[in-house]
């Protein structure tokens, strides 16, 4: 509203001072004396004072702002709108699972021989300790992650090797690593995954291919950790202490709120180490956040992949890694979430891979400020972070049952993102002048992997059990790292509007095995408690 009234005023004025207006003919018709003339003189100098001075602060606050073209500062202050509305609507209409005493929970203060505020404060006190450690790892990776294209660039090297090198030993290394987290704990692992970012942001300082291949190998071992790891040390240590099964979905939900902030600032922070320390600054911050991240790990408790206490002493390495895998091939409930994971994932991957390409081979007016785009994208990932536990709600006490709220919560997500991906699929095709729809569609699928990400957390929980959580979600990844290395080749070969029906189809095939989970959700909880 005040950039209207800036705007509006700037019209009034002309480079001599204030636009002329016509006389009006009752001004022309009637004489003035000296002395009201003298009045309307002063009133005169006034309006003008006043109207350069509200110009003189239009052109300050417009100095201060980035040079952008108008529809990205549009988007941005959108976005930011709401945001600001999202947080303050859930704020007055939903509370927290937690914070309400419930039947379930009731039965857990009576075993435990405490009361809600005590429980309430440890959860909060363990949600916490994770969040720390969550935020500032996904603050080191975002870093890396937008600066790494940009410094192998500068290094004049083979970028394509270097990435396709890091899906690759992801893959390969996939189906074991998991296993060796649940067997020799997870806090273990998570260490492991800080020290080896640490080696390899420090081996992003060597102007040297082989140096830099061997950092990728590295990185597809972190990336799995990463992944894995620190998901199902949170889940199991919820469990361990004994808290409601329905909070674990608050620690979702901030884990992705947090994700899509962290995005943000670390756009920025990033930025300021570039111009301070060149293509290389980033990586050394990323350095110094890891070494804070470790330290902060070292206050964990640690836990395993056990059926009960002490049963990682007995159960072998081989042992782990093939159960796991029986559990996965037995298990179609956990197949369908190991490929819906897949298929969601895969599509976002491709989804990033062409959302800078798309937008600027269509030409806007004013250019495409990539920065200001990624920031009101990752704005979109924090809304839907807020969103999930208020249609979590929804969905449980207006359309289903509680057992079916995660299902159906999922189902509607992947259905909103490949509808958002339709657009581009066929506006590309059939349509020349199609922008702004086209960037609402990426406004969209980012408000679903924002919504998506604590539901996938959720459902993980429910039907991955604790003891092979950190085998089967590596296992997960072997899956997902074929439609990434996919999606990642069609963008090379085929034409945008393609692609994009591509991923329509991903997340539409995601939708429907996500829907077959709902309609078999209460049988689920029956087998469980069997």
């Amino acid at each position: 509203s005040l950039l209207a009234i800036f705007c509006a005023s700037a019209a009034n004025v002309q480079p001599g001072g204030i636009k002329s207006k016509p006389p009006s003919p009752e001004l022309t018709n009637c004489s003035i004396n000296p002395e009201e003339d003298e009045l309307a003189s002063s009133k005169d100098s006034a309006a003008r004072s006043e109207i350069n001075t509200m110009s003189d602060t239009k052109d300050h606050i417009m100095g201060v702002l980035p040079n952008w073209p108008q529809w990205a500062l549009n988007l941005l202050l959108a976005m930011s709108a709401l945001l600001a509305i999202t947080l303050f609507i859930s704020r007055m209409t939903y509370t927290p699972d937690d914070e309400n005493e419930t039947p379930d929970e009731k039965k857990i203060l009576d075993k435990k021989h405490t009361t809600h505020k005590t429980l309430h404060s440890d959860f909060n006190s363990f949600r916490r300790s994770y969040l720390s450690v969550y935020l500032v790892i996904m603050l080191a990776d975002w870093m890396q992650g937008t600066h790494m294209y940009t410094l192998y660039l500068s290094y004049n090297v083979n970028i394509s090797a270097l990435f396709l090198t890091g899906f690759l030993s992801g893959a390969i290394f996939a189906p074991f690593l998991g296993s060796l987290v649940d067997k020799f704990g997870r806090k273990r692992s998570c260490i492991v995954y800080c020290v080896l970012e640490i080696i390899i942001n420090w081996l992003e300082h060597y102007n040297s291919f082989e140096i830099l291949l061997l950092g990728r190998v590295m990185g597809g071992i972190s990336t799995n950790l990463l992944f894995s790891a620190f998901e199902s040390w949170m889940t199991t240590e919820h469990r361990k202490r004994g808290f409601p099964e329905e909070w674990l979905g608050r620690t979702y939900s901030e884990c992705s709120i947090g994700n899509g902030t962290t995005a943000i600032l670390a756009g920025v922070l990033a930025q300021f180490l570039e111009d301070r320390f060149d293509h290389i600054g980033p990586f050394r911050g990323a350095i110094a956040l890891t070494t804070l991240a470790l330290l902060l790990v070292l206050r964990w408790e640690e836990n395993y992949g056990e059926h009960e206490a002490g049963g990682h002493e007995t159960s072998s390495l081989y042992r782990q890694f093939t159960d796991g895998w029986k559990l996965v091939v037995s298990d179609s409930k956990v197949f369908r979430i190991g490929l819906i994971q897949a298929l969601s994932e895969g599509g976002t991957y491709t989804f990033v891979f062409m959302w800078v390409p798309t937008l600027l081979s269509m030409n806007p007016p004013g250019g495409v400020p990539t920065g200001c785009v990624f920031s009101a994208l990752m704005m979109a990932i924090t809304i839907g972070g807020i969103a999930f536990q208020p249609l979590e709600h929804f969905f449980s006490t207006k359309v289903s049952s509680k057992e079916r709220a995660s299902e159906l919560s999922a189902f509607f997500s992947y259905m909103m993102a490949s509808a958002s991906m339709a657009v581009p699929a066929i506006c590309l095709c059939c349509s020349a002048n199609c922008f702004s729809k086209v960037l609402i569609s990426f406004i969209v699928i980012e408000f679903c992997c924002g919504l998506s990400g604590p539901i996938a957390g959720t459902l993980r929980s429910k039907y991955v059990p604790d003891a092979y959580q950190g085998a089967i979600l590596n296992i997960f990844r072997l899956p997902l790292n074929a439609v990434v290395v996919t999606g990642t080749y069609a963008t090379d070969v085929m034409e945008h509007y393609k692609v994009f029906g591509l991923v329509s189809g991903l997340f539409l095939i995601a939708a429907v095995i996500q829907l077959t989970l709902a309609m078999g959700s209460k049988e689920v909880k029956r087998v469980k408690k069997d």
